[in-house]
């Protein structure tokens, strides 16, 4: 690995809470909380956690499409959280979305081809023959038959629109692409078609992704390093295998002996966690985890544990390994 492609350091988003006649701040939901992680080229870098624990607006956030209220990202070395939108604008040729509704993301009164052929116009490529050329050609690299072009959104089962999603985010030849639980709307035969179909388009057009899911199964088939979130932060990173193999933070331990084993007679231990998650709008104090630790002990409640690397490439932060 030699320079990171997507480097974020410290990125933060509260999203205000206003009460009261005139509507002033009376407090915010901390949604995401200092992120800091690196993402290199022709990778999959894996983002798991519970739903509700940021993993969507972290995504957003990498793409401006929410202001941050802090940190940096930065892509190519090229700082993205200081551009103006007609700046942004441009860097979007390279960072594209696969959002996790594939119908609610596709304008319903476009044909297919319009909606493939809207992110060509929009950044003056090719003329319009070779736009509609393009259109079928990609067509065709999802697995959908150019014919396909003439119909609307509404037309195609969850899959094909989830392929068209893909083909869309692919038009403009980026280099990282940012998956939001794609296939999590699909059905389970679906969801393996379509995870097959990303990993070959990875080697196709040698793209980098970020892939959010809340399924630890499919986090597994598709990444080469996997990041657990939980309230906001990163609490686990490093190699998919070494997290799958010797967990180190309790909630990831948690959260991989909730799956289930291929074999039926296999006897695991189940970790199972107490109390609900807790509100973004008030997190605990010191570790954000510790409510529903089960290792807990003095120093998670009043101090937030450091973000470490505690074996080669293992990064945790749990004040178990300070």
């Amino acid at each position: 690995m030699t320079k990171p492609l997507l480097k974020v350091e410290k990125l933060t988003k509260h999203f205000p809470i206003t009460g009261g006649v005139l509507g002033r701040k009376v407090g915010a939901v901390k949604a995401v909380n200092d992120l800091s992680f690196e993402v290199y080229e022709g990778e999959t870098l894996g983002i798991v956690g519970e739903s509700g624990c940021g993993k969507s607006t972290m995504g957003r956030l990498l793409l401006k499409l929410i202001e941050p209220t802090d940190g940096s990202v930065a892509f190519r070395e090229e700082q993205l959280l200081t551009k103006s939108p007609k700046e942004m604008r441009k860097m979007r040729r390279e960072l594209q979305m696969v959002f996790q509704d594939p119908y609610a993301s596709l304008n319903p009164r476009m044909t297919v081809e319009r909606i493939l052929e809207e992110p060509l116009i929009v950044h003056g490529i090719g003329s319009k023959e070779e736009r509609r050329q393009k259109v079928k050609e990609m067509l065709g690299i999802v697995g959908l038959d150019e014919a396909y072009g003439k119909r609307y959104p509404h037309q195609f089962s969850g899959g094909q629109r989830q392929r068209i999603g893909i083909a869309r985010a692919l038009m403009t030849n980026p280099k990282l692409i940012i998956a939001d639980e794609p296939v999590s709307a699909l059905d389970v035969s679906i969801q393996s078609q379509i995870l097959n179909l990303l990993k070959d388009l990875q080697k196709e057009f040698s793209l980098t992704y970020i892939f959010i899911s809340h399924d630890l199964g499919v986090v597994r088939h598709i990444s080469d390093r996997l990041g657990v979130m939980y309230l906001g932060s990163l609490v686990e990173l490093a190699d998919s295998e070494k997290v799958y193999a010797d967990p180190l933070h309790p909630y990831t331990k948690a959260l991989l002996s909730a799956v289930p084993l291929p074999d039926p007679e296999a006897v695991k231990e189940q970790i199972v966690l107490k109390g609900d998650l807790p509100s973004p709008s008030d997190p605990p104090k010191g570790c954000a985890f510790h409510t529903r630790c089960p290792a807990c002990f003095e120093p998670c409640t009043v101090k937030k544990p450091a973000w470490k690397e505690v074996k080669e490439g293992h990064y945790v932060a749990c004040h178990l390994y300070e």
